[in-house]
């Protein structure tokens, strides 16, 4: 079965980063994401500017770069500068006055647009949005932190996206709490994606290769 893996580097040992890319990228990794937090829509701060403008310039993997920020058309351009065509920028709708306007900046640059869809936002807030973006990031747990704990009536959610995903031309991803036994579940069901932290890859005292593929061999 196809999915696909993409590593949260705010988990990362960034006392040796460039070394943390290349094991990752040589274990069969997808992609990398990018959680910039700005401590007050989010209670936290996680990744820098820098920090993604570094892991960008150091891989030619994809980045998909997940802004927990206010007002993020405000900065949008200075993401933008440093990304390249084909990686992808999830915002969130609560953050924005027009997050139609953001997303479009983010489809003009030649990314990827996507909105990251917390536990307590219905789909029924975000339906327009489904009809342009291309990624929607669920957020299994409350946005700011990692080592949380899944909140299982996201589940529901996630069926109710699945069943408009053909219609809307969307791919789903799971940002949170990802476990085996939830890649089990919902990988099947249509789940394109899964970002993994401290639950599974990091920190874990494994080869990165061999987690990644250990998740791939899974019995499906």
């Amino acid at each position: 079965m196809e999915f696909e893996l993409t590593a949260s580097m705010m988990c990362a040992n960034y006392g040796n980063l460039e070394q943390e890319i290349r094991d990752l990228e040589e274990g069969g990794i997808d992609s990398f994401h990018i959680d910039i937090m700005d401590g007050r829509y989010v209670p936290n701060f996680a990744m820098s500017l820098n920090d993604m403008r570094y892991i960008a310039g150091a891989t030619e993997k994809p980045l998909d770069v997940h802004l927990m920020i206010e007002h993020p058309n405000n900065r949008i351009r200075l993401f933008l500068e440093s990304l390249r065509k084909g990686d992808t920028i999830y915002i969130h709708p609560e953050a924005e006055y027009h997050p139609s306007t953001t997303l479009q900046y983010i489809i003009d640059a030649g990314m990827i647009p996507g909105i990251a869809v917390n536990p307590g936002t219905s789909v029924e807030t975000v339906m327009e949005m489904l009809r342009i973006v291309k990624k929607i990031l669920i957020m299994s747990v409350n946005p700011g932190n990692a080592g949380q704990m899944y909140l299982p009536y996201v589940g529901k959610k996630i069926t109710k996206l699945l069943s408009l995903k053909e219609e809307m031309h969307f791919e789903i991803y799971w940002d949170g709490a990802c476990s085996a036994d939830k890649i089990l579940e919902f990988a099947p069901k249509g789940v394109k994606g899964f970002v993994l932290g401290t639950t599974l890859l990091f920190g874990r005292g494994r080869p990165y290769g061999e987690t990644l593929q250990a998740i791939r061999d899974l019995k499906f």
